[in-house]
């Protein structure tokens, strides 16, 4: 038997492994089933979602999840003011920073992931702090280690 390709059946401009459609579905298109469901709802959208607010309000659950989930947006990160001390470019003043972000945090100002990260950047600071401080040290120490 011969492994090679009769390439005479091939339909005339097409080679052999050449894509019969090589760009690919245009961006953008959408499937006829796509469109049919978009233009029944966009028919319908107005009473279906009252039905489902109705059915809501008459207790059902799922529809009360689905209109809850339409209408609140989940949460997300927010913009928070929190006074921090002046100076914190000092360990005292991280440390004074730090117990303000737990203040907060106590007291409801802060959600726990919000003070979880604000707490973590005031950590970053003070251990690089504490690195700059260490090298001062070492140049202190040995001002000149190569000799």
């Amino acid at each position: 038997m011969s492994n090679e390709v009769n390439h005479e059946n091939l339909r005339a401009g097409w080679k052999p492994g050449q894509s019969g459609n090589p760009h690919g579905r245009p961006r953008g298109s959408r499937n006829k089933a796509t469109l049919l469901a978009q233009a029944i709802l966009d028919e319908d959208a107005e009473a279906i979602a009252r039905a489902v607010v109705q059915a809501a309000k008459a207790g059902d659950m799922t529809a009360a999840r689905l209109v809850l989930d339409r209408l609140v947006p989940p949460a997300r990160e927010r913009p928070i003011a929190l006074t921090l001390p002046e100076d914190i470019s000092t360990v005292h003043g991280l440390e004074r920073a730090q117990e303000a972000v737990l203040r907060a945090l106590v007291s409801g100002e802060l959600l726990p992931g919000e003070a979880s990260t604000l707490f973590n950047m005031v950590e970053a600071k003070r251990k690089a702090l504490s690195i700059r401080r260490s090298d001062d040290e070492c140049i202190l120490i040995d001002p000149n280690p190569d000799v």
